[in-house]
């Protein structure tokens, strides 16, 4: 997401934070039609079913409104709202169960694969000319929610913030409580171990 779309993004919750604050329920309706499928989204990185997530993702509005006074605006209403829904999360106690050994602690993916934003140096071969092919994008696209789920859960969290709902390096940290550091190296984690399933797939 581009800097100024995300400037956009939080002028409108902002202006929707206040006519909720008015007792407007419209606002409601609409943050939650905005918010609603990226907090499915990350929820479902720390539960072990839609519906488990799904009653997070209500947890999480009940305590936004609940808490919806103390929210001083020192960070985005977004920002605010997933760290809410990580905390709600992580409570469930369910989220450690789901993790796949791929640890946090394994070695990263060789650095010279990567730019320096993160981004792959060049994509895997034959990826241009099969991903055409509607079976084999189908395929990857399989591999690629498998290797997701096997993620830890902090990892699949970042790539799905990160890369999947274009949120920042800042943002990202103020929703998970880490340092950018430890953003760094988890993202750059998952990012490998995604990029290897696509390359076991499309080079096989």
């Amino acid at each position: 997401m581009s800097r100024r779309r995300s400037d956009t993004a939080a002028t409108a919750d902002a202006e929707l934070v206040e006519k909720l604050r008015e007792g407007d329920e419209a606002a409601f309706v609409a943050l939650a039609g905005r918010h609603q499928a990226a907090m499915l989204r990350l929820a479902a990185a720390f539960v072990p079913s839609t519906a488990v997530a799904e009653e997070v993702v209500q947890d999480t509005w009940m305590a936004v409104l609940r808490g919806l006074d103390g929210f001083a605006g020192r960070s985005s209403f977004k920002t605010w709202l997933l760290h809410i829904l990580v905390n709600r999360a992580k409570s469930t106690g369910m989220g450690e169960a789901r993790s796949l050994p791929i640890g946090d602690a394994g070695p990263a993916v060789d650095r010279s694969r990567f730019d320096a934003a993160g981004a792959w140096m060049a994509p895997p071969r034959h990826w241009v000319e099969d991903s055409e092919d509607r079976l084999l994008a189908t395929g990857l696209r399989d591999r690629l929610e498998l290797a997701l789920k096997r993620l830890p859960e902090r990892q699949r969290a970042i790539v799905i913030l990160r890369d999947v709902d274009g949120l920042s390096s800042e943002e990202v940290c103020g929703v998970l409580g880490i340092t950018a550091g430890n953003q760094r190296v988890l993202l750059h984690r998952a990012r490998g171990h995604l990029r290897e399933a696509i390359e076991e797939f499309v080079e096989v």
